[in-house]
């Protein structure tokens, strides 16, 4: 969304309606600043853990008016991996009230959601039947539903019962109401997508709607009138058939409301056949559900509406509420970025909030580890790397950082925080390394934000960077530094064979044929224009990484035609894990890209490219393909770092170590940094 340029240029420094407070049922909250659910991973043993007390403390020292717990399975069938609390046992009672004390020392006020996913999850790590109203499976998990019974149905609204007493005698300040939203279990029962029963939970709108007024009304009775119930919705599903749109959910909100037992509604978006309407990786634009969500605050002008959806700066967040489209700004990924971003923005401090890039790390890091951020380290590590943990040097050191990349620049601001003399080197005329390629597609340019917000934060500090200086082992010796973090970086890889023939890798050994001819070129030379395309551009990738979507969409731009070929099975495959593979291939898809799997390259002859079936051996020819574009993976720029051992106190962080992701790169440089 675009905040009308009459407005931003009126916006206060304080942000005067993002910043006063607002009623919620029986408790005021001191701002309009909501933290919405989102998973973590911190969960041991289906209960809250020290690790979530010091994240949720942090967000609500950081100024956030009001803090949604992550969703809190209702029953076992609820369990897409392990790191699931159990709402529904008592066990969970003394954590809230450690979590409660926790955040309402800094005067926010703390939720419970109880949820259910419905037959958006599988069986695999429960061994239970996924539940659903009816026997329709999910389009990401696949699994055949148990149909709920009547029996089951009583089952379910008993585990809603359970924990909102159980939030209630945590302490906490009231319960959120979910499964509606994100296409889950309650969400299903309204939808005619996905409800095909005939008894009373099936059929009209009321009946359909019968769920969710039923768990309502018990959790009301269970809490009483002195906690805050809400509920969250969807104010879109998207364009799946049968589901909801704007007018459905509108109509679903005043019913909710007309029970007069709800203290206001929080609004989201999309289902599991819509993914990115709830991720909203980009380029989905910042404020994007704001639309819809207006139409829901439009039929319950009584009850605050939480508004959702990248909401990503200030200026946005105090629009939206000026203009009356809601009542509230909910948000997570900004404030997994910033933990301070609340206070950052009510003191004027705007620049200083760490952006939220839209790379969803976070959600790609919950696969197999615990929340993180792609250039926030001290996510789910507050107690050590969090905000008032970073200590001056007691002996300030003259420290040389080579290489101006996230990792270099990562570590100089860092050392120089602590008060080290720092000097950072770049051999380019500008700083970001790689990311200076990726910013390249305007689908991606947002991450230039990434080292738009270290560069700042850098020039605040003493330390010196130099342009356009190769810093070489002799010299920096010769200086006399203290220490050297190298943060040389990694180069593409251009010698042609896959990793399907490692044997061909080994040092010495003969590139494919015909790699060597002009128009055979690496993804660093397609992003900034170092090399002569034609109109037919073949973009050849074995890492199954987000380059070979970000070169396409580039050349695409340019009016190239573009083949992606890739010896995987999927063209970029790393990013289900970030959510947005579905939404990417559709993008590229309708800009006439085409995708060619299971192929690798065997040869090069002028123009004409032959593939080879990784499978069966089968040949094709390409022709004529006026320029292939190389990902192969990148090689370690180390040789700096060797040169050192021994002669100086030296450290490698990010990709001279090992060709990796952004988040290493950081991550190493804050840990290495604050080592020294």
């Amino acid at each position: 969304m675009i905040v009308p340029e009459e407005v931003a240029n009126t916006v206060s420094e304080r942000y005067p309606t993002l910043f006063s407070p607002i009623r919620i049922g029986p408790k005021q909250a001191k701002n309009r600043v909501w933290m919405t659910a989102h998973s973590t991973q911190l969960v041991k043993d289906h209960n809250f853990s020290q690790e979530h007390i010091d994240y949720y403390a942090e967000r609500a020292k950081g100024g956030v008016g009001v803090i949604t717990m992550e969703a809190m399975a209702v029953h076992p069938t609820t369990q897409p991996y392990k790191g699931k609390v159990f709402a529904f046992e008592p066990a969970v009672v003394p954590n809230y009230r450690k979590l409660a004390a926790a955040v309402h020392e800094h005067g926010a006020l703390l939720l419970a959601q109880p949820w259910h996913r419905g037959r958006e999850t599988s069986g695999k790590v429960n061994r239970l039947p996924v539940w659903a109203p009816s026997s329709v499976p999910c389009t990401v998990y696949r699994e055949m539903p148990h149909v709920l019974t009547e029996e089951e149905i009583r089952e379910l609204v008993q585990g809603y019962v359970l924990s909102a007493r159980y939030a209630a005698e945590g302490g906490l300040d009231g319960v959120e109401v979910h499964g509606l939203a994100h296409g889950y279990l309650l969400g299903q029962f309204l939808s005619p997508a996905t409800n095909h029963r005939t008894d009373q939970y099936g059929g009209s709108f009321d009946n359909r709607l019968r769920l969710v007024l039923e768990i309502i009304r018990k959790t009301r009775d269970e809490v009483g009138p002195d906690l805050i119930v809400g509920v969250r919705i969807n104010g879109d599903d998207g364009d799946v058939e049968g589901g909801l749109r704007p007018p459905d959910w509108a109509r679903i909100a005043r019913a909710i409301a007309d029970t007069g037992l709800v203290d206001y509604i929080s609004v989201s978006q999309g289902t599991y056949q819509d993914r990115m309407r709830i991720y909203g990786a980009v380029p989905v634009e910042p404020g994007y559900e704001v639309e819809a969500t207006e139409q829901i605050k439009a039929v319950v002008p009584e009850l605050p509406v939480v508004a959702t959806g990248r909401m990503t700066s200030p200026e946005l967040a105090e629009y939206v509420l000026a203009s009356g489209k809601a009542d509230m700004i909910g948000m997570a990924r900004p404030l997994i970025a910033d933990a301070e971003w609340p206070n950052k923005a009510r003191e004027g401090r705007d620049s200083d909030i760490r952006p939220c890039v839209g790379a969803n790390w976070c959600m790609a890091a919950i696969v197999n580890s615990p929340l993180a951020c792609v250039h926030n380290p001290s996510v789910g590590q507050e107690k050590t790397l969090g905000v008032g943990t970073l200590s001056r040097t007691a002996t300030a050191k003259n420290v040389a950082v080579v290489g101006g990349g996230p990792a270099g620049l990562r570590a100089a601001l860092v050392a120089a925080e602590r008060g080290h003399r720092v000097t950072l080197f770049e051999k380019e005329q500008e700083l970001g390394g790689q990311l200076r390629w990726i910013v390249k597609a305007n689908t991606f340019r947002e991450w230039g934000s990434i080292v738009g917000w270290l560069s700042t934060q850098l020039e605040r500090t003493d330390a010196v960077v130099k342009l356009g200086t190769e810093a070489t082992a002799d010299q920096l010796v010769a200086d006399g530094f203290d220490a050297v973090v190298v943060a040389t970086g990694s180069t593409p890889l251009r010698h042609g064979w896959s990793m399907n023939h490692p044997y061909r890798w080994r040092e010495g050994a003969d590139q494919l044929p015909g790699f060597d001819q002009w128009n055979v070129i690496t993804v660093r030379e397609a992003l900034l224009d170092e090399a002569q395309l034609g109109p037919n551009v073949m973009v050849y990738d074995d890492t199954g990484s987000r380059q070979p979507v970000v070169v396409a969409e580039y050349l695409r731009e340019r009016r190239h035609q573009v083949e992606v070929v890739t010896t995987l099975p999927q063209v970029a495959p790393d990013l289900e894990a970030s959510r947005d593979l579905q939404a990417t291939h559709r993008r590229l898809r309708r800009a006439g890209i085409t995708f060619t799997t299971d192929h690798e390259i065997g040869g090069v002859d002028e123009d004409r490219v032959r593939l080879i079936d990784v499978h069966t051996g089968e040949e094709q020819v390409r022709e004529p393909v006026d320029a292939v574009v190389l990902i192969l993976g990148n090689a370690a720029q180390d040789q700096l770092l060797h040169q050192l051992k021994g002669r100086v106190e030296v450290h490698g962080v990010g990709d001279c170590l090992s060709p990796r992701r952004i988040f290493n790169a950081i991550w190493e440089a804050e840990l290495v940094a604050r080592a020294l």
